[in-house]
């Protein structure tokens, strides 16, 4: 999510992913450029359809190929032992105020902004009247993330059951004035002077879990209000701290003198899921909810100093939210991450750390406490995702940090897993979440890739470094970022969502773009701290023709790890897509996509247990055309494509180019949407997928979108909200194939 807004009731220009990497780490594959087309000169008018639905046609892949000098390609290994079939007709690209489905599908809401979770709670009323408090019993702002987990009658975690389950969906940020305020925020010289609305915005931060059901016919889910199992996560909630970082003096706060408790999760943006049935919440831009003050570093340590510009907070930063500002209860003061009093725990300077981390919740165990899992590392988590778990062999989480110019990491757990901790919620996470290794990538330009240990008193990471002066593990996993520098990691063009195929255990990452600020031409004489050179694993540099320049239209990146294991410390990439539109020059476009499955800026990924991989996108860059939208694939394998020159001259390693019949549009959002978060039912037949901030750019005075109430009202003039969707076959089948 790019765009965030202000206190006021305009959009705001305040971008956390600007807040770039300034590292000088150097990168491997610096070539010179080629030439460089703008997209106006090299393609023809686009003609957007009107109609809803595309036939299913197969069309040529081109583009890709050429005879320039690239790394070689690995060996592809065996094929998948079953084939799977795309069995859908293309959705076509469209700016319609609604979910677009293929013919044979249909679409619900399951839950939007503010509807009540339990009765005593009005209806959400279309004028922001809820009360602030009323927001800790309905569903939360943004929706993003999240995870079906199946529930068994007797209120346990039942990995195969699809009639009944508990859904956990991530809030990551309140969405301007639209549908939480009756005029939008009362903002007067940069202070919020009306309380109860800062409260209401930070329960509408968080998580929401609620339980879900089908009906007596049909594969429809809807929520079951007033159970047991709903409830709200959000910015004000009580949260243990694990793992290294507890109890450290980076952690001390007014709120937790002793350092093992803080308040609040936020900024929600993608997830993950345990093996034994907790939920992981992953805090990303938290950036956007703490101030500064103005004269702050006089009463630092340089190496305090040091950590805080790394995390992209200076001193003098004023947040969009401005909840600092609403009084002096600790529920407002607590997000300035200010010097006030003689020592950290008597004031909230060490709040900032207390965010950016991986957040389990067990959502079977209504009254238990979330907590924080140090072990993970902090930094702006987009998510934290899980190789599939094997009896005797560690815990793999994948994660990525959404910024632009950061890193890929691993953690690896030090626990072998035991299937006989199925249902032990909280406690499994202490046993395999805060022991482990924490890993970050670097990827070499001849497709192999090594996993460097963030480890204290290994490579450099002690108090002697030069850089940053690692007092211990704790200073360790709270300045990860400050770690992948020291060791030299690769720079990436946003690392978002991870997945990893149940068919090969082959990890992809998609990044989801760059701008010329911070990956610059390969023939650029020079660099500044923000800035990197394309490399092999984020090779394209271009105009797109609209005045993006870098890589607007982002990648997917993949990679297996060597030996098949998850604890491997070396590994074999290639990148498996590049986004493009499906007229771009063939330099830019290397996947070959055409009008069913062309897209840009991939953001949301998610492999069904059928090894079906989803891709959902946060564009802006392709908007002019249509709005963002799903993609099914079946994916290869790495290696299943071979050496190429992308824009700018760079070589890299691609994957096979995409046909009709291995990537194809499933869905096309409303307007000015990003279409994030994904689950699905065990067996298939319910597929659940979240709108998050329709009509982003319209304002109260002048909406641009009336969804999810558009879906079956075209005249609506209500106001738009994010939402949850479900959508099915009519016939009750599996859904994709």
């Amino acid at each position: 999510m790019n765009q965030l807004p202000i206190a006021g009731n305009e959009p705001n220009g305040y971008d956390d992913n600007e807040i770039v990497n300034p590292s000088a780490n150097t990168h491997m594959n610096e070539l010179l450029a080629g030439r460089l087309s703008r997209r106006q000169a090299l393609r023809g008018g686009v003609s957007v359809t009107a109609a809803t639905l595309l036939g299913g046609v197969s069309l040529a892949a081109c583009g890709g190929g050429n005879d320039d000098p690239a790394p070689a390609a690995a060996p592809a290994p065996a094929p998948a032992p079953q084939e799977l079939r795309l069995g859908f007709d293309a959705v076509a690209k469209n700016r319609n105020d609604l979910v677009t489905v293929p013919a044979g599908y249909q679409v619900g809401i399951l839950h939007a902004l503010g509807d009540p979770m339990h009765w005593g709670d009005a209806s959400w009323a279309d004028n922001g009247s809820e009360s602030a408090d009323s927001y800790n019993r309905r569903i939360g702002d943004g929706h993003d993330g999240m995870h079906y987990f199946g529930l068994s009658e007797s209120g346990t975690f039942q990995a195969d059951r699809s009639d009944r389950g508990l859904l956990c969906v991530n809030h990551e940020y309140v969405v301007g004035p639209y549908a939480l305020h009756p005029n939008g925020r009362t903002v007067v010289g940069n202070v919020r002077t009306v309380a109860a609305e800062v409260e209401k915005e930070i329960h509408a931060h968080g998580v929401s879990i609620c339980e879900v059901k089908r009906g007596a016919t049909g594969t429809a889910m809807s929520m079951v209000r007033g159970s047991r199992y709903n409830r709200r996560v959000t910015s004000a909630t009580e949260m243990d701290i694990a793992g290294p970082a507890k109890g450290s003096a980076l952690m001390l706060t007014k709120f937790s003198p002793t350092g093992a408790k803080t308040r609040g999760t936020n900024n929600n943006c993608a997830n993950g899921y345990t093996p034994w049935g907790t939920y992981l919440t992953c805090e990303e831009n938290f950036l956007n909810v703490i101030a500064r003050a103005a004269d702050d570093d006089a009463r630092r340590s340089a190496k305090e100093v040091i950590a805080l510009k790394r995390y992209g907070l200076p001193q003098n930063r004023r947040s969009p939210y401005l909840w600092d500002t609403a009084g002096s209860d600790d529920l407002f003061a607590r997000w300035s991450s200010s010097v006030t009093a003689a020592g950290a725990a008597q004031d909230y300077r060490n709040v900032f750390n207390t965010f950016g981390w991986v957040v389990e919740i067990d959502p079977f165990n209504p009254d238990s406490t979330p907590v924080k899992r140090t072990a993970l590392g902090r930094f702006n988590h987009e998510g934290a995702w899980p190789a599939p778990a094997v009896a005797g062999q560690p815990i793999v989480l994948y994660m990525g940090d959404d910024a632009r110019n950061e890193y890929i990491y691993k953690f690896v757990s030090k626990a072998p897993w035991d299937p006989a901790d199925v249902g032990r919620g909280l406690a499994a996470g202490a046993k395999y979440l805060d022991e482990g290794t924490l890993y970050v990538a670097k990827f070499g330009a001849d497709g192999r890739g090594q996993w460097i240990e963030l480890t204290h008193g290994k490579n450099g990471l002690d108090a002697a470094n030069t850089v940053y002066p690692f007092a211990d593990q704790a200073d360790v996993v709270t300045h990860a970022r400050l770690a992948g520098d020291v060791l030299g990691a690769t720079k990436m063009d946003r690392p978002e969502w991870g997945a990893v195929n149940p068919r090969n255990g082959e990890a992809y990452m998609t990044l989801t773009n760059n701008n010329a600020g911070n990956r610059v031409a390969p023939t650029a004489a020079s660099l500044s701290g923000r800035q990197a050179r394309p490399d092999a694993a984020n090779p394209r540099f271009y105009d797109d023709g609209e005045g993006n320049t870098g890589n607007p239209n982002g990648h997917i990146i993949r990679w297996r790890e060597d030996g098949g294991s998850g604890a491997a410390t070396a590994f074999t990439w290639d990148i498996y897509l590049f986004g493009a539109e499906e007229d771009a020059p063939a330099e830019v476009n290397l996947s070959g996509l055409t009008a069913v499955n062309d897209f840009s800026s991939p953001d949301g990924l998610s492999f069904d247990p059928r090894g079906l991989l989803w891709i959902e996108t946060d564009d802006g860059a392709y908007t002019d055309v249509t709005n963002c939208m799903l993609l099914a694939a079946v994916p290869g394998q790495v290696g299943d494509g071979g050496a190429a020159t992308a824009a700018g001259g760079t070589a890299t390693l691609k994957g096979a180019n995409a046909t009709a019949d291995t990537v194809r549009r499933f869905l096309v959002g409303p307007v000015e949407c990003e279409i994030t978060g994904i689950a699905i039912t065990p067996d298939a037949r319910t597929l659940f997928i979240n709108v998050q901030h329709p009509g982003e750019d319209g304002s109260l005075a002048a909406p641009t979108s009336h969804w999810p109430d558009s879906q079956g009202n075209a005249a609506s003039t209500r106001r738009p909200r994010s939402a949850t969707v479900v959508i099915t076959r009519t016939d009750g089948g599996a859904v994709g194939v």
